[in-house]
């Protein structure tokens, strides 16, 4: 029996650069000789890419105006795509967790009752703004995959934590890079200058959703003694806030007097502009407090851009110290500031890293190579399915 995949995923374009992922594990499923269906919502346009069996059952889902009409909408997107699927050869059913619920579950029920096997990406472990680490809806799911596959062996090990009989189920597949996807039209001038920001300014970059655990409160406490050494320097942070409070962080800017030194763009950045905010910046900042993985990492490294980030276990199994990104101490105000200090005082250094950050994109988080590693995970599943 040959293999054929559904990514079923009801997420797509409306979570930021997440279709990215969608694509680029259907193009390198596809490089490597599995044919994909993918599964989807209204709002992610088609990308075109051969061979890729392309549906948008979802629609509507993501309305704040009534919770049951969204849910009955996802229900009903659900139910059309795994039957669709189902009915079109698709043997095998591919998800994308980032958190545990009842949503997930249902779609799992209706994968086993078409007797369909179950793979699962974990992109988080667990939810940041609570502990569901062993919840029911969690054991469920767990129990239900037939294929875990988290990012990285930190995120493996945190599962193991609670759910140690999974072991035989997870592989570790890497994050992949977003070279095939990103846009790369206009150069740091232009892009600063539909910025707003001057030609001569040293610009940090904190992107993407702004939640707790992203640390944007330490970096923003380091900005004193960067502004010190370097008081040309512009803090760029351009991101919409989680559950939408923007306000602690407007209250620390006011209280250490920086406002001058910070240029607020606090809302959804569109694919269409996400290009002019890296190529204005410097250096791309991600102070972590945790994270299992982070599409901006490699996002900034795509981009050909140096990082300096948090010292976290899920980091350090991706870049290596002073050679693809700079690391200071999680946590750590003085270790953040010096670091970014020291690094922008040596334009030689940044380029280096920069170049070697994209190389590592290229090598080793090419699509292709994460396909290949993805198919022999389902070949896992079951041995009749044939290389």
């Amino acid at each position: 029996m040959k293999i054929k995949v559904a990514i079923i995923d009801h997420l797509g374009a409306h979570g930021s650069s997440h279709h990215f992922y969608l694509f680029g594990q259907a193009q390198g499923l596809i490089a490597n000789g599995i044919k994909v269906g993918l599964y989807t919502n209204i709002y992610t346009s088609n990308p075109e890419i051969k061979d890729l069996e392309f549906h948008q059952f979802y629609k509507g889902i993501f309305s704040k105006k009534s919770r049951i009409l969204a849910a009955i909408r996802y229900f009903i997107g659900s139910i059309r795509s795994h039957f669709h699927a189902r009915i079109n050869s698709c043997n095998i059913f591919h998800y994308h967790l980032f958190g545990f619920s009842i949503l997930v579950l249902f779609n799992m029920i209706l994968a086993k009752l078409l007797f369909a096997k179950i793979v699962l990406t974990i992109h988080d472990v667990r939810s940041f703004s609570h502990n569901n680490a062993s919840s029911f809806y969690t054991r469920l799911i767990y129990f239900f995959s037939d294929s875990i596959l988290t990012h990285n062996r930190f995120s493996k090990h945190e599962i193991l934590k609670f759910h140690e009989p999974l072991k035989s189920k997870i592989s570790i597949i890497p994050h992949g890079n977003y070279l095939p996807f990103i846009k790369t039209q206009h150069n740091q001038e232009s892009s600063r200058r539909r910025l707003g920001i001057s030609l001569d300014s040293k610009v940090l970059l904190f992107f993407g959703m702004i939640k707790k655990v992203k640390g944007l409160d330490l970096l923003l406490r380091a900005m004193p003694r960067i502004i010190e050494e370097n008081s040309a320097v512009i803090l760029l942070i351009a991101g919409k806030p989680w559950k939408d409070d923007f306000s602690k962080y407007q209250e620390i800017i006011n209280d250490l007097h920086i406002k001058s030194n910070c240029l607020l763009h606090i809302k959804f950045i569109s694919y269409n502009d996400v290009e002019y905010y890296y190529s204005a910046s410097d250096i791309v900042v991600l102070p972590y407090k945790k994270i299992y993985q982070s599409g901006v990492l490699m996002m900034s490294m795509s981009y050909g851009k140096p990082v300096v980030l948090s010292d976290l276990d899920s980091f350090k199994e991706i870049i290596e110290d002073k050679k693809s990104a700079f690391l200071f101490n999680s946590g750590d105000v003085k270790s953040l500031a010096d670091i970014i200090n020291n690094t922008l005082d040596s334009p030689k250094l940044l380029k280096n890293i920069a170049l070697n950050g994209l190389e590592l994109m290229k090598d080793k988080y090419n699509w292709t190579e994460i396909g290949r590693q993805t198919r022999d995970a389902y070949y896992k599943i079951n041995y009749f399915y044939k290389k």
